[in-house]
């Protein structure tokens, strides 16, 4: 098959031991990012099959419609960035596992370096000595304090665990379910998403987005917090109400943010409002992007392109497409 891997900014995926998996296929890596749906077109008009990187290109009707040798889209997990229905007008199979791989430890890790570089101002402490300066303001401890988790699944859970390690109280906010099974951990659950923000000295989101928790966290969650309490967000930035942190930022509550997530990705302006306060730890969205969790996720989307060529499709995400070629 003729395969096309999108973004894969750092060139990195051939140099993983699960391509191995697509030998003897066509394959051309793209590691830069273009959008335009008639620049894309271009540079995959003989392309059957279209490997993706998460959420960093967004699959519409209007490059789908001149993608006539389209055949499958193979990626890792959720897919809110793909129109599956056009795909599935398009007779193009979506594959994406969802439901294993495992727990994202570069993210969860990412987490708590994001959460201790914002308490111990660790940037600006570097920038101060790259400029000539010593030491340039006093840091937060974290040990004994309360982190908010809002949404408790692999990645939340994971987090906790380190926050239970660094001598935190872990205090949950999320589903029904996930809240008993926060609990049945150990640890303390909110009365209300409110309560959580207002009574945690830093919080972190670890909630899928989807058309449901888009916006999730609101204006209000963000002025119940503390002056002195540090959001962090390696989840999506669309979870946030729109402008509603650079507001709140500038408005001291929280004090810091700490964050991995844009609106818009990749983000190329300095002049950004989040890149532009100095109360915000940010970095380019890198929560996933390690050597192990790439290995773990390009697996999966090479094994579902095999499984595709091989006659027998896995993880699909639109089988009435199978089920219009029978």
């Amino acid at each position: 098959m003729r395969i096309a891997i999108l973004d894969d900014y750092s060139d990195t995926l051939r140099t993983l031991p699960c391509f191995t998996k697509l030998a003897g296929h066509d394959v051309t890596v793209f590691t830069d990012h273009v959008q335009d749906a008639g620049a894309l077109a271009e540079r995959l008009r003989d392309i059957e099959a279209l490997v993706l990187i998460r959420e960093r290109t967004r699959i519409e009707a209007a490059l789908l419609e001149r993608l006539p040798g389209l055949r499958l889209i193979s990626q890792f997990g959720g897919y809110p960035h793909i129109d599956v229905a056009a795909c599935t007008r398009h007779g193009v199979v979506v594959s994406s596992e969802l439901s294993g791989g495992g727990t994202s430890h570069g993210t969860a890790e990412l987490t708590w370096g994001l959460l201790i570089a914002a308490a111990r101002r660790i940037p600006q402490q570097m920038a101060s000595l790259r400029a000539g300066g010593w030491q340039e303001s006093v840091g937060t401890t974290l040990h004994g304090k309360t982190l908010g988790i809002l949404g408790y699944g692999r990645i939340g859970t994971a987090v906790a665990g380190y926050a239970t390690a660094f001598g935190l109280r872990v205090v949950v906010w999320s589903g029904e379910e996930s809240r008993r099974r926060a609990a049945a951990d150990g640890h303390a659950v909110a009365e209300s998403q409110r309560a959580l923000f207002a009574g945690s000295d830093a919080v972190s989101l670890h909630v899928k987005l989807t058309d449901a928790t888009r916006g999730i966290v609101t204006a209000a969650d963000l002025a119940a917090m503390a002056p002195s309490a540090i959001l962090v967000n390696t989840s999506r930035a669309g979870l946030i109400e729109p402008g509603a942190l650079p507001a709140a930022l500038r408005a001291g509550r929280p004090g810091v943010a700490a964050v991995d997530v844009f609106d818009a990705e990749p983000l190329h302006d300095p002049q950004d409002p989040l890149l532009s306060l100095d109360n915000v730890v940010a970095t380019p969205h890198i929560g996933y992007v390690t050597r192990e969790d790439y290995e773990r996720q390009f697996a999966s989307a090479f094994e579902q392109i095999v499984a595709f060529a091989g006659g027998e499709p896995i993880n699909v995400v639109n089988p009435e497409v199978l089920a219009m070629r029978q």
